[in-house]
């Protein structure tokens, strides 16, 4: 049983139809309730770090996720801002994140890019898992849909659990215990992204 974190930003729908064609079970979390009843969570996230962690400081869900996340260690992947929300602090904002992993969210270096490379970053990008279990087993050499200008920075590099490059090589996924997070949208990276939705809800 998945909940899907909906504080206002993130498509829950996409990823709540994934799963209804993967006949698992995933809905909407709108109450603390609703994530008490979950035995794993998505934290989606879209736009301005600041604003995400605004409105789900306003959503009611702030404590009781911290109380699932790292009181129950239940597991949960954050998805794009949801996986910067996650670290300490990042670069686009002043207020802090919610500190689950040890690491900082930094902005791409636009010096080091080349030719016509901007920002923000959108577009397929091959991705290279750092191990073939959890997230990405059965996945081999993936390729996934990201729209980005900030990537999370870990301090220790076993945190990272694949890489991917824009300019220069930068953190597609993260693992600290039971929390995980891919920079990029799996609901938007057709049977990658599916494959990888499936992984995460048959996490032992």
């Amino acid at each position: 049983m998945i909940a899907l974190v909906d504080y206002g930003l993130g498509n829950i729908e996409a990823f709540a139809n994934i799963y209804r064609r993967l006949g698992i079970e995933a809905w909407a979390a709108r109450t603390v309730d609703d994530l008490q009843r979950a035995s794993r969570i998505i934290l989606p996230g879209v736009g301005a770090f600041d604003w995400a962690m605004t409105r789900l400081q306003e959503s009611g869900l702030r404590e009781a996720l911290d109380a699932q996340v790292l009181g129950a260690k239940k597991p949960v992947l954050g998805i794009c801002v949801g996986m910067q929300m996650m670290a300490r602090s990042s670069e686009e904002g002043e207020l802090p994140g919610l500190g689950w992993i040890d690491a900082t969210v930094v902005k791409f270096d636009t010096a080091a890019f080349e030719g016509s490379t901007h920002l923000p970053h959108m577009g397929w990008n091959d991705t290279r898992p750092a191990s073939t279990e959890t997230l990405f087993s059965g996945l081999g050499m993936p390729r996934y849909y990201f729209l980005h200008s900030y990537f999370m920075q870990p301090d220790r590099e076993e945190t990272i659990l694949a890489t991917s490059s824009y300019g220069v090589a930068f953190t597609a996924a993260v693992r600290s215990g039971n929390v995980y997070g891919t920079q990029f949208h799996p609901e938007k990276s057709h049977h990658w992204g599916v494959q990888l939705l499936k992984n995460f809800a048959e996490l032992c």
